[in-house]
């Protein structure tokens, strides 16, 4: 026998979770929000499209047809030349410029240097951080606020001075001459993030662990950094994503394939000879390569990131 109770208890529970048991209907507002959240994406995703419009058509083809939605003539030229896979004859058949991309060389510089660039920089920022708040030292106030002070700074102001130092150090075309000063660029951002998390945890745990006898360059790494692994990780992909962008910067100093990364190395499928122009077919291709893993990565990790950046009380 079903108890009384039974009937209406199973009945509560298919109702749904709203007390008046209707559908939250949609105002005009809401719609228009997401009208214009629509918008702005179709906004923000129409270079993607036709940057593998372009990259999948010849250029033959885009020069009797510029305006077509569709890939003109469609072909994996453009990919082949970037993987250096096609020919020069069968490139100029395509109306392209008959140059092609090394392309596994310049990925390992860019991930070489977005790496180091990555380590250096976290770690670096992530120590003076620590001092900004958790040690008490005379002046520290006043310099943090010198150091915040170069937020303020374009970064367009250091590259000559940079530049200076990179040729009479003997720097210029080398990995290390595109690296070092873009460890040090962007760090006040770093510092002042990383900051703003030490100082929401709590001093109890680092009083416990210097009592027992660790120093602080133990307390450091043992106890502060892998409780700040969320927004550790968060700057590193940050940064990560900005050195694997840099483009101007590798441009000033790279003039070899010894030292040039794959934002710079896009060049290649620039005009070689009057008769050909731009390959835009094989520039296109590599430019969508070169950014689909920043993309990915970033799609991937948007979440975390946008929550480290709110549980650390940036506004």
């Amino acid at each position: 026998m079903t108890h009384p109770g039974t009937g209406r208890a199973a009945e509560t529970r298919g109702r749904p979770a709203n007390a008046s048991g209707r559908r939250r209907r949609l105002s005009p507002g809401r719609l228009l929000a997401w009208g214009a959240m629509g918008v702005i994406t179709l906004i923000t995703l129409f270079p993607f499209y036709w940057m593998l419009r372009t990259a999948f058509s010849t250029n033959t083809a885009l020069a009797q047809a510029p305006a077509s939605p569709l890939p003109v003539d469609f072909s994996f030229g453009g990919f082949l030349r970037v993987f250096g896979l096609q020919s020069t004859e069968d490139a100029l058949a395509e109306g392209g410029s008959g140059g092609s991309l090394d392309f596994w060389r310049y990925l390992a510089n860019s991930v070489l240097v977005a790496t180091l660039v990555t380590f250096c920089q976290v770690l670096f920022s992530a120590m003076a951080a620590y001092a900004f708040a958790r040690l008490r030292w005379r002046g520290r106030d006043a310099l943090f606020g010198f150091v915040l002070g170069g937020l303020m700074i374009p970064t367009v102001f250091t590259l000559l001075p940079n530049f200076v130092l990179i040729k009479e150090a003997g720097l210029v075309d080398t990995l290390p001459g595109v690296t070092l000063p873009m460890v040090f660029m962007t760090m006040p951002f770093a510092v002042f993030f990383l900051r703003q998390f030490f100082l929401n945890i709590s001093r109890e745990v680092e009083e416990a662990a210097l009592i027992d006898g660790a120093g602080r360059v133990r307390v450091f790494f043992r106890l502060i950094l892998p409780m700040s692994a969320a927004p550790v990780a968060t700057l590193s992909i940050l940064t990560y994503i900005t050195a694997w962008n840099e483009y101007f910067w590798p441009l000033m100093v790279s003039y070899s394939g010894s030292s040039r990364v794959l934002t710079v190395a896009l060049s290649v499928f620039r005009a070689q000879t009057p008769q050909t122009g731009t390959d835009w077919a094989g520039l296109m291709a590599a430019t969508f390569v070169a950014a689909l893993p920043m993309v990915v990565l970033f799609a991937l990790l948007a979440r975390r990131i946008v929550n480290s950046i709110g549980f650390s009380g940036i506004k």
